[in-house]
């Protein structure tokens, strides 16, 4: 009884934090617009501090844990098998993530002869760090992939699909990519983020501006339509019709512009239980083995988002 009075007093006092966050975000919006702006978009590049919890609480399943230092960071490394003499798996998290989320991919790509390289992002898990972004997010990825050399495949969830993405398109080596619940649009993301923490419409689009004007790339440049069509390896896309966190239609976008890209669709998973979901690491597999899995998406200009 004493524990579920806890938690529930617990679960109150974060939803009065997050209305406080809310109030001050809405009032500030036009108030103080500038300093709103530029707290927003700190907090949209700092992830949840749960990301470290819940990585040192979470069994690393037999892995060999390393670090690699990359960008003035030390990144945190897990590595199942030897990549240096097996094809090996390079797993990508998401957002407020950590490498270990992965877990019950192990075993499986394990049976099939596969060693895995997973990590942790900056500011997530054991890596050391505070903010990052979506080209950050791409770059660490794109360093750990060349210290390990060319995968077998790269898996990525949500941002870590992104990231994926990105970092195939500027050349990074794989032979096959699998994206769940990939997160297609930077800005589809900052609009959503704005909303959620209660920023005024009017500066949602403005969420970026500070980082474009100290970085030569325009934020747009990233959606993954634009980057897809450029890379050549067979993808896998699985996607959640009941993901609410990142649409169902962004993973079908992937589908659609990615040349050789498949898209297999469930239902009730959401954004997070897919990823554990015995079905789809059973397809993951099968794609890997070179079988046919999900379907092709069609475009055209007439169908603005395809069909499967």
């Amino acid at each position: 009884m004493a524990t579920l009075a806890a938690a529930r007093n617990s679960t109150i006092v974060r939803n009065i934090r997050f209305a406080l966050l809310r109030a001050c975000f809405a009032l500030g919006s036009w108030l103080r617009p500038t300093a709103t702006l530029r707290r927003a978009w700190r907090l949209f590049c700092t992830p949840l501090s749960i990301t470290r919890r819940r990585a040192l609480a979470t069994d690393i399943g037999g892995a060999t844990l390393g670090s690699l230092a990359i960008g003035g960071e030390q990144v945190a490394v897990y590595t199942w098998g030897d990549p240096s003499r097996q094809p090996y798996v390079l797993l990508a998290h998401g957002w407020s993530s950590h490498a270990t989320r992965f877990l019950a991919w192990i075993a499986p790509l394990r049976a099939a002869g596969y060693a895995i390289v997973g990590f942790d992002q900056v500011g997530h898990g054991r890596s050391s760090g505070r903010r990052t972004t979506l080209p950050d997010f791409a770059a660490v990825l794109a360093e750990v992939a060349r210290r390990h050399g060319p995968a077998a495949a790269v898996i990525g969830h949500s941002l870590g699909g992104a990231a994926a993405t990105l970092a195939l398109a500027d050349g990074v080596a794989a032979e096959r990519a699998i994206l769940v619940a990939p997160a297609a649009d930077p800005l589809d993301a900052a609009s959503r983020f704005g909303r959620f923490v209660g920023l005024a419409e009017y500066l949602r689009s403005h969420l970026f501006d500070e980082y474009e004007a100290k970085h030569p790339l325009r934020v747009a440049s990233l959606q993954a339509h634009l980057k897809a069509p450029a890379i050549a390896c067979p993808a896998l896309v699985v996607h959640d019709l009941d993901d609410r966190e990142v649409p169902w239609a962004e993973g079908e976008r992937y589908a659609r512009h990615w040349p050789a890209a498949r898209l297999l669709t469930t239902t009730g998973l959401g954004h997070h239980r897919v990823v554990d979901d015995a079905a789809v690491i059973d397809g993951a597999l099968r794609f890997l083995r070179g079988e046919t899995v999900g379907e092709r998406v069609v475009s055209s200009p007439n169908l603005p988002y395809g069909f499967c």
